[in-house]
């Protein structure tokens, strides 16, 4: 191949990258601004207490759902080939799989329940079991959508989804269903996502129960389960620890609150990670070019995310009033404390997709079990002090676990600090000067009404970012406007 055709299929490749960022981030952000409008809505009417309690079951769900068989799915992305008898064995494995946890959590439904000493979580727990069956029918097609860095079709697919669950979430508020409105939505959402993703992508094998062959696809998916193993406790701790000494009202303003500090982290990562995990695959044979390319995703997405959770963290009493009603105040200070601690966790969940691309799936377990020893012991430490001390253990510990993540899973690609740091320093230090700014706003802001204040607040925000951006940052911030608005790649 000359140079020429070199250059015309990398200048293809990240054409097609940059789609897919766009079609499947552009989706789930349409997607999520209808789910944040249900959500929103549903808070208000129904109490803490409720999401207390639905936080206990995410625990169990949440622990059974890394057997769920995704690491399959992984697999079939890194395959250099895919033809449907693979589908249809992936397919077989799956359905086997999901159809046991359902049973499985029918089983330990009552085992929870008096562990938590709440004798509703049996009830939640069986019907949301329900949630296993349609697991199968979204995961394989996502594996062949990501393979071809195709997410246009599935997109209607997500806000039709989005969409469901909404009108199930607020019809059920509405009609007094309380804590089982939080269980019947996201079975909406699953469900329909999973006949969706069916139909758009045409998967609609017979699945197949010869398993012959199929021992690398297996191997490569538990590799990964040890590192989902850990992150689940690493992830799930603090419920697990709290749920036993809090009250389900105290439980659920934590909860919330971490929930807010999160939606960045955990609604528009997973999603870049999904494309990137395919675009770093086809560069694995070059680590630099790779580490070059996170760099560069690193300095982007945290000039993005940073002004966000600072501007949380020094807006939080009105962001708090403003979106979730009065009766959620309590929970402005964890927001405070969170909010400083997702820039390291956003860092942190960048690296994975990397090693499992470059086919280290063992360094990501090896985070992962760092983070299931450092965080629930700073749960544990924490509980003492209340659910105050929960928010300080994550702002304590985390940045612990980001440094080990850096050094863990940057070496494979030949990460150096000094060009990581180069990369997080523009955003960190842009983000700082801006909520100094306005901090001091707000102090001399007279009395006003919780969306009037936010609103002030969050112009203010705004404009000393940009200013300050384009004082000291330009490059970077003329990087994000070619990527954001006029589509064009980073050099």
């Amino acid at each position: 191949m000359s140079l020429d055709d070199a250059d015309a299929t990398d200048a293809r490749f990240a054409a097609r990258i940059r789609s897919a960022v766009f079609w499947r981030s552009g989706s789930q952000i349409v997607a999520q601004m209808v789910s944040w409008a249900s959500t929103l809505a549903v808070i208000r009417l129904l109490d803490p207490s409720d999401y207390g309690l639905f936080a206990m079951t995410q625990v169990i769900l949440n622990f059974m759902g890394f057997l769920n068989g995704y690491g399959l799915v992984s697999a079939l992305v890194q395959s250099e080939t895919l033809d449907s008898h693979k589908l249809r064995q992936a397919f077989g494995i799956m359905l086997l799989l999901n159809g046991a946890l359902a049973l499985l959590q029918l089983a330990i439904a009552p085992v929870a329940a008096d562990y938590y000493e709440q004798p509703m979580i049996a009830d939640l727990l069986r019907v949301q079991a329900l949630i296993y069956l349609a697991t199968p029918f979204i995961a394989i097609p996502e594996a062949v959508m990501g393979r071809s860095l195709d997410f246009k079709r599935p997109a209607v697919v997500n806000l039709v989804a989005a969409a469901a669950a909404a009108a199930m979430a607020i019809g059920g508020a509405l009609a007094g269903w309380g804590v089982w409105t939080l269980v019947f939505a996201p079975l909406a959402l699953f469900w329909v996502k999973g006949i969706g993703y069916s139909i758009a992508t045409r998967f609609l094998p017979v699945p197949s129960f010869n398993f012959r062959g199929t021992g690398a696809m297996v191997a490569f998916g538990a590799s990964l389960l040890g590192s989902q193993l850990f992150w689940i406790v690493q992830s799930q701790a603090d419920i697990f620890i709290a749920g036993r000494v809090l009250s389900p009202h105290a439980l659920g303003l934590y909860a919330e609150a971490l929930f807010l500090t999160q939606i960045f982290v955990s609604k528009f990562i997973p999603p870049l990670n999904e494309v990137a995990f395919p675009a770093y695959a086809r560069m694995q044979k070059d680590p630099e070019r790779i580490a070059a390319s996170f760099c560069k995703a690193v300095r982007l997405l945290l000039l993005v995310s940073c002004p966000i959770y600072f501007g949380m963290a020094v807006a939080a009493e009105p962001l708090v009033a403003t979106l979730f009603g009065e009766k959620w105040l309590g929970m402005a200070p964890f927001v405070t404390v969170l909010a400083f601690a997702m820039p390291f966790m956003t860092l942190q969940v960048m690296f994975a997709p990397v090693s499992n691309a470059l086919g280290r799936p063992g360094v990501t377990a090896q985070v992962s079990m760092v983070g299931a020893i450092i965080m629930p012991v700073a749960f544990w430490i924490g509980i003492r002090f209340g659910a105050i001390g929960l928010a300080w253990a994550w702002l304590l510990a985390f940045p612990l676990l980001t440094f080990a993540t850096v050094r863990l899973a940057g070496k494979p690609m030949g990460l150096r600090f000094r060009d990581l740091g180069t990369a997080i320093l523009p955003a960190i230090l842009c983000a700082a000067a801006m909520a100094l700014v306005v901090a001091g706003i707000d102090r001399i802001l007279p009395p006003l009404a919780a969306p009037v204040r936010l609103g002030a607040l969050v112009s203010a925000g705004g404009a000393s970012f940009a200013a300050i951006l384009f004082l000291f940052a330009r490059a970077t911030m003329d990087e994000l406007i070619g990527l954001v608005v006029h589509r064009t790649a980073p050099a």
